[in-house]
Order: C-alpha cells, then structure tokens, then sequence
C-alpha cells in the first residue's frame, strides 16, 4: 500500500471513495433522498474539487494497487471551535477507509500521519465528530487517548444524525 498525499487529479477518484465509505458505511440509516443530496452536495466531484481548491484542508491517501482504498482529511479552521477551550484545534474531518481495509492498520497509519501533522503544525488538540452509535470507531479514538466533550448533530439531506464530538489535546 501507498501512502501520499492528494493531488488535484486526484479530485474525481477521491469523491468516489468518499461516497462508497460513506454509504457502506452509513448508507442503510437514510432516506434514498437523504442520502442522494448529502452525497450530492458533499462527495460530488465538483463539491470534492472546490474543497480542495478551497485550501483549508489537508488530505492523506492511501492506495492499494493502483486505486484509492483510504483516506483522512484535516480542516483548519474547524467550525467546532466553540465547543473547545483549545486556543489553535485542527479537525480530523473524515477518516474512512474501504470495507475489507479496515482493521488492517490503515486507520492507525492515518492515525499517525494526523496526529503528527497536528503537532508539527503547531496545533495545541484534535476535533473530530463521531456517530454515536459507531462505538468501533469510538473505541479506536479513544485508545489514542480522545475524549468526549459534547453532544452534536451531523445533518445529511434533511436528517439530523446524534454525533459525539471527541477532543485529544496535544
């Protein structure tokens, strides 16, 4: 596996990815409309090409013969800022890898490039929202030593999903 960082090109591949995570992961829990207009408005190509040329987020991705399979993607500024006492947080925004990859160590190998990003950068926490009821991804944020700090909701199409929003301070 390759681990590397994104590239505009990479735009069309990625909002791909995006959608197949999120829906193999989320997909049965929403309305065909729900889920179509929050895929539409957030893993569309266009929607994955201007949050690159936006310039506020960093992206690891992780490709498995040739395809991508993997990827986290950090936001500074976080729009959580008020629910942290922390003076400069980044946000791990998505973390989300194929079915049949996880539980093979990429999570821990973005994981690892996060929080070493985070620090490098000068940032003093990570912010990361987390469905409540996803407790396997609850678990492993919590073995890096993340916290709970707040109930939040996570809107898709017309649906409000409960959220957990997590702290690690740095």
């Amino acid at each position: 596996m390759i681990y590397r960082p994104l590239t505009p090109a990479d735009a069309p591949a990625l909002a791909q990815l995006g959608a197949d995570t999120f829906v193999a992961a989320f997909g049965t829990l929403y309305t065909p409309q729900d889920l179509a207009k929050f895929l539409d408005e957030v893993y569309s190509p266009d929607a994955v090409a201007r949050e690159i040329a936006g310039g506020q987020c960093r992206y690891r991705l992780v490709e498995d013969d040739g395809a991508l399979v993997a990827f986290c993607k950090l936001r500074h500024p976080t729009k959580f800022t008020d629910h942290s006492d922390a003076v400069d947080p980044i946000e791990l925004a998505q973390l989300y890898a194929l079915p049949g990859y996880t539980g093979t160590g990429v999570g821990a190998q973005l994981m690892d490039w996060t929080l070493e990003t985070a620090r490098s950068r000068g940032h003093d926490a990570v912010l990361l929202s987390v469905y409540a009821e996803n407790h396997g991804a609850q678990r492993f944020y919590q073995r890096y030593g993340f916290q709970k700090i707040a109930d939040i909701t996570f809107k898709v199409g017309d649906h409000y999903d409960p959220e957990y929003l997590y702290e690690l301070k740095l």
